[in-house]
């Protein structure tokens, strides 16, 4: 099978960042969770890198991560761990960066309730 041509963006942003600080139902699967969805269609792996912006205070980041060709990430924002975790309950945006085309999309899982909220939406492509 061949990889499809490059796809998508160099430059993402995901505008509407928000990690409920609550949960109901059992970890990992329903834990609340903001997450990015990375698509690399072309053939050659890509370095991600991500930055978050806040209202109140610095950018944290990059956080890096590789995407190998003709594969889907499927990354929670709650796991990044270094250069910082992300804190909940805070707003944020979510500016990424790579070395070749992807296709990115924003994803919230918000369980504080047993009635579950999912939302999900494709990040604004830049470049």
């Amino acid at each position: 099978m061949t990889a499809a041509p490059a796809i998508g963006s160099t430059t993402w942003v995901v505008a509407d960042g928000y990690i409920p600080p609550g949960s109901t139902g059992p970890a990992p699967a329903m834990t609340s969770h903001d997450s990015v969805c990375l698509l690399n269609a072309g053939a050659d792996g890509v370095v991600v890198e991500i930055v978050v912006y806040f209202t109140d205070r610095e950018p944290i980041g990059p956080y890096v991560i590789e995407v190998p060709g003709r594969r889907a990430h499927h990354q929670r924002i709650n796991d990044l761990r270094d250069p910082d975790v992300v804190p909940v309950g805070v707003d944020y945006s979510l500016v990424l960066t790579s070395t070749a085309p992807i296709v990115v999309q924003h994803t919230r899982l918000d369980s504080r309730q047993a009635a579950n909220a999912l939302m999900s939406t494709i990040a604004y492509p830049v470049s």
